[in-house]
């Protein structure tokens, strides 16, 4: 019997292990959302493009595996492809599946003709549009194999609507492995070079990169402090240093005379390495999987680059786990390290505001904090000033940021995401102005039945804008940054099937809250709130 291309395709998902795709349908893609037709591939069809990406990279943040995203040619696909910075700052494996125009009528203006290719190739890692129908399902095996190999992050395919419907009689499909990641380990010697050096260091640090801020990569990491008996700072936040999940980490970070990156880009987010970020002597080494980023670096250091090394994160982190020993002079330096990071103000109940008074950012965030402990919930933190309180607040536990892209808009289908891939509660803590990004994908959830609680700072504006204009400008100066006042962002649930309530003082946030889980839908708390600053964590 013979084939469709998009037949072919579907075969290809099933060997790579895909059991679901996040989607919005559209005319290049309807040949393989019939093929979908009795696959056993799920789809959570949803109402933006962009959304669909966002949801598949939180999937794959929280199983390991490659999220996959599926959405029509042209407009679909580019209103898709915002998402991907996210994932590629995020590290995060993320297939991109578009549909294009046919090959055979490129040049002659086709329906919705773009060049998708190129359009996606800056923010993936690769990006091509299948050729062939019976080489479709070895498309989705090298592009799985690029998206988990090296540093992790996404990867484009666009689906030319001929060759989906091209017939063929047989089509290779390949085996399990060639759906793998290809490691690129840290070789004995290197590694024994690495936990030399750490050994003689007297301050020492590790700091691990986003692909390893996920579940499989904390157990990791767990693992590499307790062979070494040195805390492994991870950094997945815009705010670099500032950020306040990080507490008073830049001040240890200022006397260490060793960084080791372990797969960490050297970036803005370490201030390039400049002092007084870090002393004028330290030293640094590097484990990179990417021969660009190991010239930047030692552009940037200079000779303070005392050694590098080609490797993965991940491949890293196990082989350092499997040499390196406690030294017992570093004992006291790795408790002021974790000391340091785990450190809050004191007085953090009257910076975030009395319980009497108005709720403001602190004041929602350390209730955001006591909800998720209650619940065990996975926790999506998004937005500019509110989202920096909801980490500063939150301990432990699985956690989902916006990501080094900054971007904000994404709590609500990384919530959606994270529910598809582990069933427990989940809690969105956003502000006013993200929410707005994708609220229609309360209607999503609603349908596919993955509830959440979508918790919205409501102070009326743009918070984050709104202080850097005051900050820099001065309050006469600050404009263009407001949103309507007393919006019922919670209507918005009941309408589209869900719960929503609207909370104003601060001794109703926790049975609000409590309530929304219990009520088994997605959820939209509206609390009216005072807007800080972000929280400037310094001792």
């Amino acid at each position: 019997m013979a084939l469709r291309g998009a037949d072919v395709l579907v075969r290809g998902l099933k060997a790579a292990g895909v059991t679901r795709i996040f989607t919005l349908s559209g005319n290049h893609i309807m040949e393989v959302f019939d093929a979908l037709v009795g696959s056993g591939i799920e789809l959570v069809h949803t109402r933006q493009e962009a959304a669909a990406v966002h949801m598949a990279d939180a999937y794959a943040r929280l199983t390991g595996q490659v999220g996959v995203a599926m959405v029509t040619g042209g407009q679909g696909h580019a209103n898709a492809t915002a998402a991907l910075c996210s994932a590629l700052a995020g590290e995060v494996p993320v297939l991109l599946l578009s549909g294009h125009a046919p090959l055979a009528d490129l040049g002659n203006g086709a329906f919705q003709e773009l060049p998708q290719a190129e359009l996606a190739a800056p923010i993936s890692k690769a990006s091509w549009a299948a050729q062939t129908a019976a080489g479709l399902a070895q498309d989705v095996a090298r592009a799985f194999g690029i998206a988990l190999s090296g540093r992790p992050g996404p990867v484009h395919l666009s689906l030319p609507t001929d060759v989906l419907e091209a017939e063929v009689e047989t089509a290779p499909v390949p085996e399990a492995a060639a759906f793998a990641g290809r490691p690129m380990p840290l070789g004995a010697p290197s590694a024994l070079l690495v936990a030399q050096a750490v050994a003689a260091a007297a301050r020492p640090l590790l700091i691990a990169p986003p692909a390893l801020c996920t579940p499989t990569g904390f157990a990791a990491m767990a693992a590499l402090e307790a062979a070494s008996g040195l805390p492994v700072v991870p950094m997945q936040s815009p705010r670099g240093l500032a950020d306040p999940s990080l507490g008073a980490f830049p001040e240890v970070l200022a006397e260490a005379d060793l960084v080791v990156l372990l797969g960490k880009p050297l970036d803005f987010t370490l201030k390039f390495g400049r002092s007084p970020a870090t002393a004028a002597t330290c030293g640094w080494i590097l484990l990179e999987p990417e021969g660009a980023l190991v010239a930047r670096a030692q552009r940037l250091v200079g000779d303070r680059l005392v050694l590098a090394a080609m490797a993965d994160a991940a491949s890293s982190i196990a082989a350092l786990s499997s040499v390196m020993q406690p030294v017992a002079a570093q004992g006291g330096w790795a408790d002021r390290v974790r000391q340091a990071v785990a450190w809050r103000p004191a007085d953090w109940a009257a910076l975030a505001g009395a319980p009497a008074g108005p709720i403001r950012s602190g004041t929602l965030g350390l209730a955001v904090a006591e909800a998720v402990a209650a619940q065990d919930a996975t926790f999506v933190c998004d937005g500019g000033e509110i989202g920096q309180w909801g980490l500063a607040t939150m301990r432990g536990g699985r956690r989902l940021v916006n990501g080094v892209a900054g971007a904000i808009g994404v709590g609500i289908p990384f919530a959606i995401g994270a529910r598809a891939a582990l069933p427990r509660p989940t809690l969105a803590l956003m502000g006013d102005g993200s929410f707005g990004f994708h609220m229609a994908e309360l209607d999503t959830a609603a349908r596919h039945g993955l509830p959440f609680v979508a918790v919205v700072g409501n102070d009326s504006r743009w918070n984050a804008e709104h202080q850097i204009q005051v900050r820099d400008y001065g309050a006469n100066r600050a404009h263009g940054c407001e949103l309507a006042p007393g919006t019922r962002y919670d209507m918005i649930a009941t309408a589209l099937g869900g719960h929503g309530e609207q909370v104003t003082e601060a001794r109703d946030l926790a049975p609000a809250l409590a309530r929304a889980f219990a009520s088994g839908r997605p959820a939209v708390v509206n609390v009216v709130i005072e807007g800080q600053p972000a929280p400037t964590l310094r001792r």
